[in-house]
């Protein structure tokens, strides 16, 4: 029998704030009944059969996702949320002297129940969601952030960590013990442990303020992603779209062709259609959805960016991205800035290359704009190199892709995955028994491909058991990855363009950082550690999508089977930089006004009065071309405002350096599959999570700090110094 175990309050938590995402605005107040911020309660009778009061008898301790539902839920989460506070109790009222396993290991094992409950509900939040769950969201999130606030600023528990902190050098602790009390502690410090209690209750309402609103953000984007649907009943207005594409948005019911905001389906249109003014509609309503009505989020933009920069300011910080980046490889905004400034120059100056190169194919007919980029960027780089995405996509079917990345963890790190009869969340949802190169079990990987309106946009990893090995009980992980592919029509391959293969194999990498831990304790096991370095073993793993010898295993035509040309392969080489200064460009301006954002004052944030006017007058004063758009408007940036990286979007770029960087060792061992190198790479990165900080850990494994060389000369820049 499997338990769902040790999903700590810290986990639990850590998903409440970070993947409050997605559904719509519609609420259900009276679901939160009649509870306060203290009085949480729950009788017998509410929770009788309710699936989260029993132990699963499930394969690999699994959630019975079937019989679990929104009305389940709350009470689960009361119930949690009393236990927790009886434990926490039993901590602050132990007469012995605090010591590491009365206080911090003590701290480190409570929560189980609330962490339970809130891993599966947030998960299922962002994949399966309904106006049930979307109604729970809304009172879900303030709950468990004043909890979590309770507990961090809870003065008896504090000076029990502080009093172990202040002997950690006399306490004969291990690796892994010192750094548990060192995070433990910082964590304290940095949630405002330490402040007056005026200031500390001051920030504690900012937080669940905050906590309310980053969530309908998220609830908005959803209804507005969904209200939205490109209807094509004229089958000349179809004119340049493959038959694949074609059959994956016909509609029956609909009678017509159905396009969504889902990014796979819109770049897809964006690339392909030849009828400019319908390009027009669906970009303007990609670039502006949640920008007006009942899902507006530019208001809610404004007042979380007021209200985190007025928490940062009461912690005694300059601003949200000063203490947000402190902690993190870039230190500072500056330090983010300059970096990314770095890339821009040469980025910006090579889009506008692009852009010429485009409107001289274009001539004098009309005026090259935002919405005929793609269009007209694929045709550049047919006449150019020889190549298009319907050239490559039928040697990209999904499970020979997934299969590739599978035999490349094999070759790198020894792992193999076996398909196991484990029921998900959702029918399209595949499972597999992970296993290292001695055999053992090393945690179940779950993979859910499919767009659909219950799920959020975009792609990601989470999970719903953290790993574990205290006491000697070893608990592996429950892992999920998350993209958001067309559904192919019955009996038909899911077809993937080259940059949907690099995202899977990006995910991958994130899945692999949970999988392969070796860490004991869930607060800095699996993914933990710096933003900015998060994203490296996540990055450096596409790398090796585009490498002809990995080209060779995975890439093979779904109807015939053959391996793609070499010829072709080598096109692909030629091509790989080709509008690399529009994908630097959009991505950048997207992270720079991150930044701009939450380097504000709460005085500053909250004299705007228009979001996007903001978003422009940031935008223009870095010198973005009308042409491009940021790959993240304001409104719909649901990775700062509704997410976890708020300051930080910028990362993806840093970590490009790690990678970049990284997978060159390979390269200058003349084997991208080195033995050597990926022993090193398995050891310090993917299986030590947060053991020590982010630059150690790389410079263990690369045996140097990172060279930004590699990144310059991988996106095609000249290298100036």
């Amino acid at each position: 029998m499997h338990t769902m175990k040790n999903n700590n309050l810290w986990v639990g938590v850590l998903l409440a704030i970070l993947l409050a995402a997605c559904g719509n605005e519609q609420r259900e107040e009276s679901m939160a009944g009649n509870d306060t911020a203290n009085e949480i309660r729950v009788t017998d009778d509410e929770l009788v059969g309710n699936p989260f009061m029993e132990e699963w008898d499930t394969p690999y301790g699994v959630p019975p996702f079937a019989r679990i539902e929104a009305r389940h839920y709350m009470p689960a989460m009361k119930k949690g949320i009393l236990e927790l506070r009886a434990e926490i109790a039993a901590i602050t009222d132990n007469p012995e002297a605090p010591s590491f396993e009365n206080t911090i290991l003590a701290l480190e094992i409570d929560g189980e129940l609330l962490g339970n409950v809130s891993a599966t509900f947030f998960n299922i939040a962002g994949t399966e969601t309904n106006d049930d769950i979307q109604a729970l969201q809304s009172v879900l999130s303030p709950m468990l952030t004043r909890e979590f606030d309770a507990i961090t600023m809870n003065d008896m528990l504090f000076k029990r960590v502080q009093a172990v902190y202040a002997e950690k050098d006399s306490l004969g602790l291990d690796e892994q013990d010192a750094r548990l009390l060192e995070l433990r502690y910082r964590s304290f410090i940095r949630a405002g442990a330490a402040l007056d209690p005026d200031i500390k209750k001051q920030v504690a309402e900012l937080n669940a303020e905050i906590s309310g609103l980053t969530t309908q953000f998220g609830l908005n984007l959803l209804a507005a992603t969904k209200a939205f649907k490109l209807k094509i009943t004229d089958e000349a207005q179809t004119a340049g779209l493959s038959d694949d594409y074609k059959a994956s948005v016909w509609n029956e019911d609909e009678g017509a062709w159905v396009i969504g905001l889902n990014r796979s389906a819109y770049e897809t249109f964006m690339t392909q259609s030849e009828v400019r003014e319908l390009r027009q509609q669906l970009f303007d309503a990609y670039r502006l959805r949640a920008s007006s009505g009942d899902t507006d989020n530019g208001p809610l933009a404004i007042k979380v960016a007021t209200l985190r920069a007025k928490r940062a300011e009461l912690m005694g910080y300059e601003s949200h991205a000063h203490y947000q980046l402190e902690t993190r490889m870039a230190k500072t905004p500056a330090g983010a800035e300059d970096f990314l400034l770095r890339v821009w120059r040469p980025g910006l100056a090579r889009a506008k290359t692009e852009l010429a190169d485009m409107q001289a194919l274009v001539g004098d007919e009309f005026k090259l704009a935002g919405h005929d980029w793609w269009h007209y960027a694929e045709k550049v780089r047919k006449a150019r190199f020889d190549l298009n995405e319907n050239e490559l996509m039928p040697y990209f079917s999904l499970d020979e892709v997934r299969a590739g990345a599978f035999e490349m963890a094999n070759r790198l790190f020894g792992v193999s995955f076996e398909p196991v009869d484990v029921a998900g969340w959702n029918p399209v949802v595949t499972s597999y028994d992970v296993k290292d190169a001695d055999g053992s079990h090393l945690g179940l990987f779950m993979m859910d491909m499919y767009a659909r309106d219950s799920k959020r946009g975009g792609a990601w990893m989470s999970s719903y058991r953290s790993a574990s090995n205290i006491d000697g009980e070893v608990i592996r992980p429950i892992v999920t990855n998350n993209l958001n592919l067309s559904t192919p029509p019955k009996g038909e391959p899911t077809l993937m363009r080259f940059n949907e293969v690099e995202t899977l194999f990006h995910e991958f990498g994130h899945g692999l950082h949970g999988l392969l831990t070796k860490i004991d304790y869930p607060m800095f096991s699996g993914v933990d550690g710096p933003r900015d370095y998060t994203e490296f073993p996540a990055q450096i793993l596409e790398h090796w999508a585009a490498e002809p010898e990995m080209l060779a295993i995975f890439a093979r035509h779904y109807k015939t089977g053959d391996v793609i040309p070499q010829e072709l392969v080598e096109r692909m080489r030629v091509a790989a930089n080709f509008n690399n200064g529009f994908s630097t460009t959009e991505y950048i301006a997207a992270s720079l006004l991150d930044l701009r954002w939450h380097m504000l004052s709460s005085e500053e944030a909250a004299q705007i009065k228009d979001a996007r006017a903001f978003e422009e007058e940031v935008l223009r004063g870095y010198g973005l071309i009308d042409e491009i758009e940021p790959r993240y408007r304001s409104q719909y940036f649901s990775h700062i405002f509704a997410g976890g990286y708020s300051a930080g979007y910028y990362a993806y770029l840093w970590s490009e350096i790690l990678d970049a960087d990284g997978f060159a060792a390979f390269k200058q061992a003349e084997n991208i599959f080195d033995p050597a190198t990926a022993a090193r790479l398995k050891k310090w990165v993917y299986q030590s999570g947060g053991l020590r900080e982010a630059d150690e850990l790389y410079r263990n494994f690369r045996g140097q700090d990172p060279n930004i060389e590699p990144l310059l000369k991988g996106r095609g820049f000249e290298v100036r110094e």
